[in-house]
């Protein structure tokens, strides 16, 4: 743990700080792509999504739908923007719907 800063400092760049020092940042990559794929792709697509993964800078989306995943191929690019953008960062470069 790291020495006590007398400065004052907001919640959230404590928070930050402390995901720095522990090397927590890959996880939390992980929730925030999980999170930013639900609130973006609405009810219609979560209900057939089952499953959602980022591996380095993939995102593994699995569908129990074969017509939506055809549908979504067509805008692949689109939703990596999309989600980029709903992250603040770079993080997916790739998407594999399965």
């Amino acid at each position: 743990m790291a020495k006590r800063q007398n400065e004052q400092l907001h919640l959230s760049d404590a928070l930050k700080e402390f995901i720095k020092e522990n090397k927590l940042e890959k996880g939390m990559n992980k929730v925030n792509a999980r999170e930013a794929w639900k609130n973006l792709m609405g009810n219609g697509v979560n209900n057939y999504t089952t499953q959602v993964e980022l591996k380095n800078d993939t995102l593994y989306v699995s569908l129990s739908s074969s017509v939506l995943r055809e549908e979504l191929s067509y805008g692949k690019t689109k939703i990596i923007k999309m989600l980029n953008d709903d992250m603040g960062k770079e993080l997916i470069k790739k998407i594999v719907l399965r």
